[in-house]
């Protein structure tokens, strides 16, 4: 975390989202002066502070205590280059997965949209709230739904609760590479 990030994120965020200071004030509790000198500080407010702040914006707390957001155009949208999404390591990563995060830079959204290019030999079945909705682009693709198969191949797609037990493989000589939208229910 950049400590001197922290209130230029929140004045970012509270001027794109056309908030005042003096209604961002009434959102947390605070008075309009303590709200104003978080923005101008160049030290991080306590956690606890940033995290109301966080749930008056609409945001995730992380999305406050991560780069400086001044360098971002709009925070409203989130714009990404053919090839230029970030590449994330989360849990399926080391199972041979590779997911190439799109959208990443728009705060406060309830769908993880990625690229991902599926492993061939996954064995372990996935569960975590939420929806999904996998797009094949290219290659062959196998799903595991609630102990049921699917074979999918380019144009197919499939859209699914994932709080049921789920799993997928890439079939054939090469990695199978999918548009997967993750969409988690919000909590603020």
């Amino acid at each position: 975390m950049n400590e001197d990030s922290v209130g230029k994120n929140i004045r970012v965020i509270r001027k794109q989202k056309k908030i005042t200071l003096q209604e961002l004030a009434d959102r947390t509790g605070f008075t309009r002066s303590y709200v104003s000198k978080i923005e101008r500080s160049t030290k991080a407010p306590p956690y606890s502070t940033v995290n109301k702040i966080a749930m008056a914006l609409e945001v995730e707390v992380a999305y406050l205590l991560s780069e400086d957001l001044s360098v971002f155009s709009d925070i409203r949208l989130s714009f990404t280059k053919n090839n230029k999404g970030k590449i994330v390591e989360t849990l399926g990563s080391s199972y041979g997965y590779k997911y190439e995060a799109l959208g990443y830079s728009k705060p406060g959204k309830n769908m993880q949209p990625y690229i991902v290019q599926a492993a061939f030999d996954e064995k372990n079945m996935f569960q975590h709230e939420g929806e999904e909705f996998i797009y094949v682009l290219e290659g062959k693709y196998q799903f595991f739904y609630d102990g049921k198969e699917y074979i999918m191949e380019e144009g197919d797609s499939i859209y699914f609760d994932s709080g049921v037990p789920h799993s997928a493989r890439s079939l054939g000589k090469k990695k199978a590479k999918v548009l997967a939208v993750m969409y988690n229910y919000k909590r603020l």
